[in-house]
């Protein structure tokens, strides 16, 4: 099984989604895991650069520099250093394709879905090449989480976020007596 199972792109401000992996997994965990990263996507702007959130199986890790946040929802088995390594790699890459202007006006969401392709890419790259070959990227990340760890995520955090920005905050009501009409 892949390590790195789905990775997006996204603005900061507004978690606006600019492009994402197309290649979904259908089990209950990562459904609940994809509902939850597009919370946090929503929040991004109230965190540091960096962010990681645990889950049974899964793991959600957030890089954020400037206007561009990318996203990742890994298996458990994939080490950290990692997953900030491909999170890092796809935000060179995408700000080197895409300029700050086109960045900042983007109004639509996935206005950049052919930078998939590169997601693939990239993604393919962590999931199936050695690490001995990544050996200098992964461990110049892993002294930058010793000095600066990733901020810690709790996903219960989303289900009432989730809730209130959608409208579906749960009331309760109390039963109460009507008075009689006669």
């Amino acid at each position: 099984m892949s390590m790195i199972l789905f990775a997006c792109v996204v603005r900061v401000r507004d978690g606006l989604p600019f492009s994402a992996s197309t290649d979904f997994y259908h089990t209950q965990d990562f459904l609940e895991c994809r509902r939850r990263l597009k919370t946090l996507a929503s929040r991004l702007a109230q965190y540091p650069g960096r962010g990681s959130a645990q889950g049974c199986d899964l793991s959600i890790h957030v890089s954020s520099s400037g206007d561009v946040a990318c996203m990742a929802i890994c298996s458990r088995q994939c080490p950290a250093a990692m997953a900030f390594c491909f999170l890092e790699t796809l935000w060179w890459e995408f700000t080197a394709s895409y300029d700050t202007t086109c960045i900042g006006l983007a109004s639509r969401p996935y206005a950049f879905l052919e930078f998939d392709s590169i997601i693939q890419k990239v993604k393919w790259h962590f999931n199936y090449v050695s690490s001995t070959q990544m050996k200098s990227s992964l461990e110049k990340i892993q002294e930058e989480l010793k000095f600066q760890p990733p901020t810690v995520l709790t996903l219960e955090d989303t289900d009432v976020a989730n809730g209130v920005m959608n409208g579906h905050a749960q009331m309760h009501l109390e039963p109460g007596k009507w008075p009689a009409v006669l």
